[in-house]
């Protein structure tokens, strides 16, 4: 068997990922999580990081022996090391900001290398320096193999996700229309964030030159997989929304997500709203994943979140006006 067909076989698609019932107080209303923690490396870029691979591989653009590149941090570039090991490829990531060990680890432990670099926006530049295939997860943001398996789980009336490269909502909105369901995408988007702007004035190069606080979702810019043709509805969530969400879940469901988590949940629960008042039934699938124990030192503690000025008891009030709690 050649590598190309060793690697393809490598990124085939994987087990599906567990839809958990979550409790409202909406009668005829389902809300469904549909758990991206259970991936191997423990997130929604699993799917991304695989996409990239196969669509890099298909094109010639990666082979045996090619150095694969990428600028990103966290769970992105986690998931990336995870599949160039398996491919007994070299990684390379270039990370913004300055060296740390911590967020290096992980990567390295899968074999990796880190390479950190100011100011942040310098890392895109910096990834293409470096003598190899530049992955590009932004400008070259892959539809995924998320639809397919959604669908063939749950037929809802709304998915929600949030949106960082843009791959998710495209590849939920393009199965939708070529498949001729009648199911919806909302964006959850946090602040600072250029998605619901730029999709509510139609501005498809919407920059706020502002970097989300929230981990893994929201951009500065529109970014080009972001198609906004084939979004229903953009969120704004605020961020102490988004923390509070995510301490919802996790009391509901022991995972300790992160806030992007959080941010999904919380427009989720403003469609079940808006859904009351127009006396709506159905069922809606929020995405969620990246369930670490490195959160319960950040968003899901007290003091985090004080010294960010999130005031997140106010939103869990409300929060509990729609979904109750594990007491």
């Amino acid at each position: 068997m050649s590598w190309n067909a060793r690697a393809l076989d490598v990124l085939a698609a994987g087990e599906p990922t567990p839809l958990i019932e979550f409790p409202v107080r909406v009668p005829g209303i389902t809300l469904l999580l549909k758990d991206e923690s259970r991936q191997p490396t423990g997130s929604l870029r699993h799917r991304h990081a695989r996409a990239l691979f196969r669509r890099a591989v298909l094109d010639g653009l990666v082979a045996e022996g090619t150095t694969v590149v990428e600028a990103t941090g966290g769970n992105a570039a986690v998931a990336q090391a995870w599949f160039a090991r398996r491919l007994g490829l070299p990684y390379i990531v270039v990370m913004p900001g300055k060296a740390g060990p911590e967020r290096a680890r992980p990567v390295e432990e899968l074999g990796g290398e880190c390479r950190f670099v100011t100011p942040p926006l310098a890392i895109y530049d910096a990834a293409r320096e470096i003598e190899g295939h530049f992955l590009d997860q932004f400008g070259r943001a892959a539809e995924h193999d998320l639809a397919g398996e959604l669908f063939s789980q749950v037929s809802p009336d709304w998915v929600v996700t949030g949106a960082s490269t843009g791959a998710t909502s495209a590849t939920l909105g393009g199965w939708i229309k070529e498949h001729g369901l009648a199911c919806r995408v909302a964006v959850a988007d946090p602040e600072n964030s250029a998605y619901f702007p730029g999709w509510t004035l139609d501005v498809h190069d919407y920059a706020t030159g502002m970097p989300s606080r929230i981990e893994g979702i929201g951009r500065p810019r529109m970014e080009p997989g972001f198609r906004p043709e084939l979004v229903d509805l953009v969120v704004p969530v605020p961020d102490a929304a988004s923390v509070a969400a995510a301490r919802h879940i996790r009391e509901v469901t022991g995972l300790p997500v992160g806030p992007s988590s959080g941010t999904a949940l919380w427009a989720a629960l403003e469609l079940i709203e808006r859904m009351v008042v127009r006396s709506e039934r159905g069922t809606i699938v929020s995405l969620i994943g990246d369930a670490s124990e490195r959160h319960l030192a950040t968003c899901h503690d007290d003091a985090w979140a004080a010294e960010r000025g999130l005031d997140v008891a106010r939103h869990a009030e409300r929060l509990r006006l729609v979904s109750p709690g594990s007491g």
